[in-house]
């Protein structure tokens, strides 16, 4: 792939965050904007992580082998989002109020499970690096970066919670990762080498984890 091309998918990933700014800075985000910021962050954290899922089986099946490339990207965005639903909690809504947090996380299970999810996620994002990699070592790294599964599982669950009635949003998000997950699960039942495309062969950086 040509080299501007990773640039431009970066700021492509900012497009959400950028949005939001130009929205506030034209008071545009409606009667609640703290509820408009906590679902656009968190409804973006969701659709990154289930982007950084995807490459695996996407590669696979295509031998796009330079999809790997942003992976990593997509994951580390899928932080930066979460950071930013989790500030808005905490700062905008909670004012900073721990004590308030603690007793909230304790008492109403959707967020309790969207906690665990966002906790999951903070040393998948640590550990990310080619360093991490090296000091842990493939296997163990790719053993933790499991996580993954789990934390997208707690995102859905927390916004299926959230909405009680109207779940045909996190439904969707419930459909494309059990399909992502049910590949991996098919895959990994099959013979070496059914799932992937024909490709030629090259080093990539990172362990195939997720």
């Amino acid at each position: 792939m040509v080299k501007w091309f990773k640039p431009v998918v970066f700021l492509a990933c900012l497009g959400p965050l950028a949005r939001l700014g130009w929205k506030a800075y034209n008071n545009a985000l409606g009667a609640n904007p703290i509820e408009v910021i906590t679902h656009s962050t968190g409804d973006w954290t969701l659709i990154f992580l289930l982007v950084t899922l995807a490459i695996t089986p996407l590669r696979k099946l295509t031998g796009q082998l330079w999809l790997i490339r942003y992976r990593r990207m997509f994951g580390l965005f899928a932080f930066f989002y979460v950071v930013l639903h989790f500030l808005t909690y905490i700062w905008l809504d909670k004012f900073f109020d721990v004590h308030e947090m603690l007793a909230d996380i304790a008492k109403r299970k959707f967020i309790t499970v969207g906690f665990t999810g966002f906790v999951l996620l903070i040393p998948l994002a640590i550990t990310s690096t080619a360093g991490w990699i090296r000091r842990l070592g493939g296997k163990r790294w790719q053993l933790l970066h499991q996580l993954i599964y789990v934390s997208a599982m707690a995102g859905v669950v927390h916004y299926w919670w959230l909405v009680k009635a109207d779940v045909h949003k996190p439904l969707e998000y419930a459909v494309v990762l059990g399909v992502l997950l049910g590949y991996r699960v098919v895959a990994s039942l099959l013979p070496a080498g059914r799932t992937r495309a024909t490709a030629p062969t090259r080093s990539v950086q990172l362990p195939d984890s997720v």
